[in-house]
């Protein structure tokens, strides 16, 4: 089966730092194949026997943890997980280039949530957070560690040129 991972901080200013080059190698030591990485952002697609995630996402995390002694969070999704997250985009008549996903580990319980912004919106739908910042991203306080307080799960965000890049890895290695 086909999945794609994604990693959470590394490579974020200089710190926990993991080439994609090495990340690629532990993850064949694993036993998975096919392994491509994108940008430097930790995003991987790869083959794996392995049909349960949060193995697969254990494996990686205990991996990295060995090799590198630091904690890494990864979220892995199906082919099909990831296409139902790009076609549940309630901002569909927004500008895409400033829009974003953040992939929560779980289903947050409380999905309500105030924030201080006129411009900036978000929904989440199922363990998906949907972005749209039109001042940029840069100036967002809708970011991993905003979304992580409030909804008391792990989250890492792609933008939606990322999105698109690993389907396309993804379904070419199906």
């Amino acid at each position: 089966m086909t999945y794609i991972a994604i990693l959470r901080g590394i490579n974020v200013s200089g710190s926990k730092k993991l080439p994609m080059a090495e990340l690629r190698i532990l993850l064949a030591k694993l036993g998975f194949q096919k392994v491509q990485t994108y940008i430097q952002s930790g995003n991987v697609v790869f083959t794996s026997d392995e049909k349960n995630q949060e193995k697969l996402e254990e494996h990686i995390s205990e991996a990295i943890k060995k090799q590198y002694d630091y904690d890494v969070p990864v979220l892995v999704k199906t082919i099909a997980q990831w296409k139902t997250a790009v076609a549940n985009n309630p901002f569909t008549e927004e500008d895409i280039s400033k829009q974003a996903i953040t992939f929560l580990a779980t289903a947050p319980k409380e999905t309500t949530i105030e924030i201080d912004s006129k411009d900036d919106k978000f929904e989440i739908i199922n363990s998906e957070v949907y972005l749209y910042c039109p001042s940029g991203f840069a100036r967002t306080k809708l970011n991993n560690n905003f979304f992580e307080r409030k909804l008391k799960t792990q989250a890492t965000t792609r933008n939606w040129k990322t999105i698109y890049k690993l389907l396309e890895i993804a379904e070419a290695m199906e």
